[in-house]
């Protein structure tokens, strides 16, 4: 009988350990990535280099995310190749539904695969097409407002006089806009809790404090409208209700065009500096907008009373 010995006289032992075929697959394509990555000019090879002098680390969380993702489509019969694995269906499906993975990892692993696939196969990325984005409107200075509450103020009438300034309150004192402006009746305005609320219904329900400069002008457009809509009309649903409004207190006196979303983001930037929203985003090196919707998503808004001395409204001795 043939000795189960190699040439040299040793037994199967001394060949190492067996592999497994998860070790075996992963092996493979370690082989096919090495040759990837150590193409001369290949892009693989320039991004790994463009990462020095802290590309170690960064190669070898590159690495690790193509080794997942070779044991996984190796696993299904694919070719370990990187035009197949790399694949935004394939990596896509991977991230997706791989087993035994965290959801920070597969964001992880999503993440550094679309940056291997973009450099080693581009011809199956092509560039993500620019998308508008609505810039957040540019807020009217103190300069600006007076103006249009002068402006309300030359009305011809009482009744266009409390509209307009009740317009300009509503916007800039309490950030109400479109359908939650159209709405508000007199009545909705009131005294309470140390200052002056506006109780906002319709989709989003809510009770806004009004900021402290506002409250005089914002109180007598109230007690002119009573239980009528304070920027007139009697049908709230009626889309162009301001635009009369607007058109009177439009550019007069070389002021800018009136628009009540940049009324609201008036309301919206003093309120941040009362806050010191900025100064918070800073030290805690916040940039993004979603970041604060997942910081308070588990928090309770203040009671009534807080907030209105927490956003400036509380009515002045």
């Amino acid at each position: 009988m043939r000795s189960a010995r190699g040439h040299d006289g040793a037994g199967p032992a001394a060949c190492g350990p067996l592999i497994s075929a998860a070790g075996l697959r992963r092996r493979c394509f370690n082989i096919v990535l090495r040759r990837v990555i150590s193409e001369p000019g290949g892009p693989a090879k320039a991004v790994i280099t463009e990462t020095a002098p802290a590309g170690q680390e960064r190669a070898k969380n590159l690495l690790w995310a193509a080794g997942k993702l070779a044991d996984y489509g190796i696993g299904l019969g694919l070719d370990a190749v990187p035009e197949v694995l790399l694949h935004p269906s394939v990596t896509e499906r991977f991230t997706r539904c791989a087993p035994g993975l965290s959801g920070v990892a597969r964001r992880t692993l999503r993440t550094n695969l679309r940056f291997i696939g973009r450099r080693v196969v581009p011809q199956l990325y092509p560039a993500d097409a620019p998308l508008p984005r609505e810039q957040a409107k540019q807020p009217y200075s103190p300069a600006e407002i007076s103006g249009f509450l002068a402006l309300a103020d030359a009305q011809p009438t009482a009744e266009r006089r409390m509209r307009a300034a009740g317009l300009v309150c509503l916007g800039a004192g309490a950030g109400l806009i479109r359908a939650d402006l159209r709405d508000v009746r007199g009545s909705d305005v009131t005294c309470r809790s140390g200052g002056v609320v506006v109780t906002v219904r319709g989709a989003r329900p809510r009770t806004v404090p009004v900021l402290s400069r506002y409250h005089s002008r914002l109180l007598a457009a109230a007690r002119s409208a009573g239980t009528g809509l304070i920027c007139g009309g009697t049908d709230p649903g009626r889309r162009n209700l301001a635009n009369p409004l607007i058109r009177a207190l439009d550019g007069g006196g070389g002021l800018p065009r009136l628009d009540t979303s940049r009324l609201r983001a008036t309301w919206l930037a003093e309120v941040a500096g009362l806050l010191g929203l900025a100064t918070f985003m800073a030290a805690a090196g916040i940039t993004c907008s979603q970041r604060l919707g997942d910081l308070i998503a588990g928090l309770e808004p203040a009671a009534e009373a807080d907030a209105v001395r927490l956003l400036g409204a509380a009515r002045q001795p």
